[in-house]
């Protein structure tokens, strides 16, 4: 009878919160089902059944040093995360907004103040390695990143972090690089939560190195690290398939009570994929009704 109540329950379960969204209003040309603005985005959540969503600012965009420079950068990213509050702030029982910026700008610890000071923007932050073009193996990326960390847990602010280096570019990515992350920033962010997006990758799990930086973390868990204990891992994930086996062993050792569903894309397209996962219906289930500590406030 026990057994039979909880397959129930994973069979009802229904994604509480989408713990990744954008709104890409500000994209040259958006793909094809993404939200533009928030009421977009709330519709495609009711349609999904989706309580309510995390809106990450794509601010740090305009800082990517990959990308042309931007005219008066610094006032173009106030503005986006500006605007992604107020979007959010339009519909604040279902939409929190997380301040967003490229950690190696010389305005990023500025930009970090500034929001916290903002009612709409001072519950998170969101941080994009890959296209802010971080190099884990740089000591003076790291230097930053420090900073960065530390004037986020000043102020509780949580923070979500794409941390997986530049893939396009061939950056470094691997248990060295997640053991940076976890010996030099990690301890700086002790008193706020951490969700690492992707578990660890770029958002495909058949990306060389990505076993191995989700293996350092999932062997700290393991370890009882106390580094650990206010992280969480967000599962949009795709191209899986060719590692199923190691994708299921890793998440198992990391727990399903440290995953948070999240899409990064589509609401319902992205629920379907999710649920394709290999993956017990309790175990899906768990991840869908589970939420980040830092929306519980």
């Amino acid at each position: 009878m026990r057994l039979a109540f909880f397959a129930c329950v994973a069979l009802a379960a229904q994604p509480r919160v989408d713990h990744h969204q954008h709104l890409l209003r500000s994209a040259l040309a958006p793909p094809e089902g993404y939200a533009q603005s928030a009421a977009e985005l709330v519709k495609q959540l009711d349609e999904a059944k989706i309580e309510r969503a995390v809106l990450l600012s794509i601010a740090y965009q305009l800082g990517n040093p990959n990308r042309p420079p931007v005219a008066n950068e610094y006032e173009r990213v106030k503005a986006e995360n500006d605007w992604t509050a107020g979007q959010a702030a339009q519909f604040p029982k279902r939409l929190t907004a997380f301040c967003g910026v490229n950690p190696l700008k010389d305005y990023a610890v500025r930009e970090i103040a500034r929001c916290a000071k903002d009612p709409r923007l001072r519950r998170g932050l969101k941080l994009h390695f890959g296209n802010s073009d971080v190099d884990m193996d740089n000591p003076a990326h790291v230097a930053q990143l420090r900073q960065v960390f530390t004037e986020a847990n000043r102020y509780r602010m949580a923070i979500v972090a794409h941390i997986r280096s530049n893939y396009d570019r061939r950056r470094p990515w691997g248990a060295r690089q997640a053991r940076v992350f976890l010996d030099q920033l990690l301890p700086l962010a002790k008193d706020t939560t951490v969700q690492i997006a992707h578990l660890a990758s770029a958002g495909a799990f058949d990306d060389a190195g990505v076993e191995a930086a989700l293996t350092v973390f999932a062997d700290a868990l393991a370890a009882r690290d106390r580094r650990m204990k206010r992280v969480y891992f967000d599962v949009s994930i795709a191209r899986w398939e060719s590692k199923a086996d190691a994708l299921v062993r890793l998440v198992r050792r990391i727990g399903m009570k440290r995953l948070v569903y999240a899409s990064d894309s589509p609401p319902s397209k992205a629920l379907r994929d999710f649920r394709r996962l290999p993956l017990t219906e309790r175990e899906l289930g768990q991840i869908e009704l589970n939420v980040a500590p830092y929306l519980k406030k």
